[in-house]
């Protein structure tokens, strides 16, 4: 098996061949919520996500880019601890959302979060935003 085999795997959200433009968010879990701002699909992220937890953001990440020209915002601001497993969730959530002519972009205003960026060289791809756009300060 590949490294990147499981991204081949099926995945309970992409399951909507009956209507593909539906998009059910995944259930609320200890690491990750959906909801929407406006014109965007919120994807809040909490706690630490590493190779155990990296799985619970992705059920909601490809659920959030689902959807033809989705505009998915991931909001680590609550998140403690974020490591490559994490990194790799994003780019594959990114690459996904780019293909359906979307976009997928985080907030941070944690220094860690933007010096593991700038440290996979992932800054350019993931600039940080203060907030989700829209949402009152």
């Amino acid at each position: 098996m590949t490294p990147d085999a499981d991204d081949r795997a099926p995945h309970p959200t992409e399951d909507m061949t009956a209507d593909p433009f539906r998009c059910v968010p995944p259930p609320a879990n200890a690491h990750a919520r959906t909801r929407r701002c406006g014109p965007f699909t919120v994807v809040e992220v909490v706690g630490e996500i590493d190779l155990a937890t990296a799985a619970l953001l992705a059920e909601h990440l490809d659920a959030a880019t689902a959807r033809p020209e989705c505009d998915v915002v991931v909001d680590l601001r609550r998140v403690d601890f974020f490591d490559c497993s994490g990194l790799r969730v994003l780019c594959r959530a990114e690459t996904r959302a780019g293909g359906h002519g979307g976009r997928l972009r985080v907030v941070s205003d944690a220094p860690r979060i933007r010096r593991l960026l700038h440290g996979a060289g992932l800054l350019g791809r993931f600039a940080p935003l203060s907030r989700v756009p829209g949402e009152n300060e």
